[in-house]
């Protein structure tokens, strides 16, 4: 099996005590990687070799221009060895193939906008009255911690380390322990890239008491972005909140997927798909709760059925495999299946799918459920829609607000009206209208409640990946006035 280190200070290392892990496929249920677990000691070592290129290191001061010459040169090669990184992806995660391409590309453009968005953004000039002026500036912040998530293990990653790169600061990158390579191999082409030693840091480990919890605990830390579980961030919350560390979570969800009467049902079923079955339903934006108004729940769940059951369905390294049988790993599949076990104890019936081959839970649909289900109100992070029908507006916000989440939410209306209505209703930091999982990188991204703190994305990041900074200069007043 081929080893994938740590990228600490420009060069890529073992652990200090020489400690490795597998890196498991989960669709063929064996290793087929060798990689450094990292500890303390490991977390210690990136921190400080971030400090230091940020303290003393060209970085942080070498302008705009050069640091988006680079990071566009990154993406280049990202595009370069997409075959390699989407591979790596699909690999670790059982992500399908053609969707880990579709991956890669997001990736590299993160990337590409965060360079650009820092080089042209504006600050403020500020007129003032009795011969003064005040300006604004952006000044990096420091050392910034990344802790991205199994499921987008490569888009995720740069969607926190691009827009800290650009602002001028330090990064170490902890992907999760389910999905490592991809950080590796994009650390590998920063420095071809010719990234200064120290910017960019990967440890690779697992979360408490090891390379995570040292990461989140350290003094030296300045600023903490984390995506994952809601209970994890709670975690990094209160350990951040000792040094007063600012952190940006985005975390869990349990999307409201809203079909009306009067929608397009061809694309209501064809988004409703994409959004619970796409990447097996390992997506934060899920849309899990499917409310179907009275007149087209028969006709709807009808078309829904037959278009799930059509998913192309098997090996993820096949370019025409549009459904994965595999989820991200044995302890995942053993969560998402226990759903599937409390269906009938908590009422409703599977319309179809259940258990496939391996590791893997096929597109499930769960009718008659009762609003107090399990598969309701808890984020199941698979494969697995709750189908519930409603009559009136009015009813239907109270239901999809009724959540401890807030991430997303979606609504297929042709409505002018009661699109824009439901919208500013809905307790949601994104609302999709009649489309799902179509972004704007300038656009706010985050959640209400249980799904994070913060926002990120465009002028959101810039705010939490620098120092917003007033400069107030006195200015002579013409002597001849």
């Amino acid at each position: 099996m081929d080893f994938y280190g740590h990228i600490i200070d420009g060069v890529e290392v073992p652990s200090i005590d020489g400690a490795t892990m597998d890196d498991i496929d989960p669709y063929t249920r064996e290793p087929w990687a060798l990689i450094a677990c990292g500890g303390k000691a490991d977390a210690e070592r990136a921190i400080a070799a971030a400090r230091k290129a940020f303290d003393s290191g060209p970085w942080p001061h070498m302008g705009y221009e050069k640091r988006q010459a680079i990071l566009h040169r990154l993406a280049d090669l990202m595009d370069e060895h997409a075959d390699e990184l989407a591979m790596a992806d699909t690999r670790d995660m059982g992500k399908p193939i053609t969707q880990a391409h579709h991956d890669v590309a997001r990736s590299s453009l993160n990337i590409r906008f965060f360079a650009d968005h820092a080089r042209m953004t504006p600050g403020e000039a500020l007129p003032m009255d009795s011969g003064h002026h005040a300006y604004t500036r952006f000044d990096p912040v420091g050392v910034i911690v990344a802790i991205s998530p199994w499921n987008f293990p490569l888009m995720l990653g740069t969607w926190k380390i691009a827009p800290a790169l650009a602002w001028g600061n330090t990064v170490v990158w902890k992907p999760a322990e389910d999905t490592p390579v991809s950080a590796t191999l994009l650390a590998r082409l920063a420095i071809e890239a010719g990234m200064p030693p120290g910017v960019l840091n990967v440890v690779h480990g697992y979360g408490p008491d090891s390379a995570g919890s040292a990461l989140t605990e350290s003094p030296d830390v300045d600023r903490i972005t984390f995506t994952g579980e809601s209970g994890t961030g709670k975690i990094i919350s209160a350990v951040a909140s000792r040094h007063l560390t600012p952190v940006s979570l985005e975390l869990g969800g349990k999307g409201a997927n809203i079909v009306f009467e009067d929608a397009d049902l061809d694309n209501a079923v064809n988004w409703a798909v994409q959004a619970i079955f796409r990447n097996a339903g390992q997506v934060c934006l899920a849309g899990s709760r499917l409310y179907l108004q009275r007149g087209i729940y028969e006709e709807f769940l009808r078309r829904y059925k037959i278009a799930a059951e059509a998913m192309v369905k098997g090996d993820p390294k096949d370019p025409a495999t549009e459904f994965p049988l595999a989820l991200a790993s044995e302890e995942h599949f053993d969560k998402v299946s226990s759903y599937l076990d409390s269906v009938g104890p908590d009422g409703g019936r599977i319309l179809t799918g259940g258990l496939g081959e391996g590791w893997s839970v096929l597109p499930t649909i769960v009718v008659d459920v009762p609003p107090a289900a399990r598969v309701c109100r808890e984020e199941i992070f698979g494969p697995v829609v709750a189908v519930q029908v409603f009559d009136t507006e009015a009813e239907v916000l109270a239901a999809a607000n009724n959540t401890r989440y807030g991430l997303n939410a979606m609504v297929f209306t042709e409505n002018l009206s009661r699109a824009h209505r439901m919208s500013s209703r809905l307790r949601a930091g994104t609302v999709w209208v009649n489309c799902f999982f179509i972004r704007d990188l300038r656009a706010p991204f985050g959640g209400f409640g249980d799904s994070g703190v913060g926002r990120e994305g465009g002028n959101f990041s810039r705010e939490f990946c620098t120092e917003p900074k007033a400069v107030v200069m006195q200015i002579d007043e013409d002597p001849n006035a």
